[in-house]
């Protein structure tokens, strides 16, 4: 699929498209928060997608303020009591009697509900968008056969052959040429296991791809694998499938796992040193993705959305404090210990994972800026 061709409405498109996307998956995120806290007995004072000052806004039966801000970059609930980063009442060393309702007097067992709940209604929400875009829009499924084999590649060292046809990657069942397609690209060059049916039996096959560096998102590299083996599209190997709600959900759960699973791998192989940090972007690189996914239409758009929400969940996951998981790390820690750790452990610790994710924006904002240099 090229990139389409820039036109000077893209200017305005894509931060709408960026703009749309976000808000979308910070509500999301934010009311998965809320919807938890209500139930488990916690009085939020606000909801806010935004920050800075309120543009406009209203407040409900029981108390929150529902508002939009200045700043469209991110979102916020605002928990009764939950007054600083140690979620102690100002001035306070230990909790002492809170007010019923109030987030630091409410079981740890109860705030950890509450705060695992963003992340994991970012990943429902993939699912559902994902399973509504199996279901009415369908997905072109292709066999997953070999039928050619590149000169000099790593299909053809691995001793491939036309005619294979692929039932597993890693274990894991291949379905259509895309997943092949999918999980190669994506593995950085790491060696992967194909089960193959060939003349009536089945062989396993270890094969280590190539790696190129091809144009990214937003100018740029990255890096794929590449095993060098094509499917020739005919008629009788390729159809359009749509699911039904049954089929939609378990596809949209898999996709959602896949891309969990990518990330989690392509992570893990940057702090290895396996893998240069070089593919993490910034807002700009969301921006150009959202505009990018919209101009082919609502479907690729939708996949878009529900791509960045289980990124943005799973980020929001990593033990970092600051971040939800940083919280649920620290929760834990307060039900071994049997209490919390001090504000001014806790604050020093929001201080560092301040830090930890400023670097991290940082680094993509960087690569964003140094791909848009090399593009011009």
């Amino acid at each position: 699929m090229d990139t389409p061709a820039f036109s000077p409405h893209m200017i305005l498109a894509y931060p709408f498209h960026f703009l749309v996307a976000l808000t979308v998956i910070v509500f999301v995120h934010e009311f998965g928060h809320f919807w938890v806290a209500r139930r488990c007995g916690v009085k939020v004072d606000a909801f806010s997608i935004g920050f800075g000052k309120e543009i406009f806004g209203r407040t409900d039966k029981y108390g929150t303020r529902w508002k939009f801000c200045w700043i469209p970059l991110g979102g916020y609930v605002k928990f009764a009591g939950d007054t600083n980063a140690a979620s102690f009442p100002e001035g306070t060393d230990q909790p002492k009697e809170f007010t019923p309702g109030s987030f630091p007097s409410t079981s740890v067992g109860k705030r950890a509900l509450v705060v695992a709940a963003g992340p994991f209604a970012n990943f429902i929400f993939a699912i559902l968008v994902f399973a509504a875009v199996f279901m009415f829009a369908g997905e072109r499924v292709v066999q997953p056969r070999i039928d050619e084999i590149m000169p000099n590649s790593a299909a053809l060292s691995a001793g491939l052959q036309p005619g294979d046809m692929v039932l597993k990657i890693d274990g894991s069942v291949v379905e259509t040429f895309s997943d092949i397609q999918e999980t190669v690209l994506t593995g950085g060059g790491q060696q992967h296991v194909l089960e193959i049916l060939r003349g009536g039996k089945t062989l396993s096959v270890p094969v280590t791809p190539t790696t190129q560096d091809v144009p990214g998102n937003f100018c740029g590299t990255i890096k794929i694998g590449l095993l060098g083996i094509r499917h020739i599209g005919k008629d009788d190997a390729i159809e359009f499938k749509q699911y039904g709600v049954i089929d939609a959900l378990s596809r949209g759960a898999e996709r959602t796992w896949f891309v969990i699973e990518t990330t989690v791998k392509y992570l893990g192989r940057v702090l290895s040193g396996r893998e240069s940090p070089a593919q993490i972007g910034g807002l700009t690189s969301i921006a150009k993705g959202a505009g990018d996914a919209a101009s082919y239409g609502l479907a690729p758009f939708l996949s878009f959305v529900a791509l960045i929400s289980v990124s943005i969940g799973l980020i929001n996951l990593f033990p970092v404090p600051m971040l939800d998981g940083g919280h649920l790390l620290f929760y834990a820690f307060e039900a071994i210990r049997g209490k919390p750790f001090g504000p001014r452990v806790q604050e020093w610790a929001f201080k560092v994972g301040i830090g930890i994710v400023l670097l991290i924006m940082f680094w993509g904002n960087f690569n964003d800026l140094v791909n848009t240099y090399l593009c011009f």
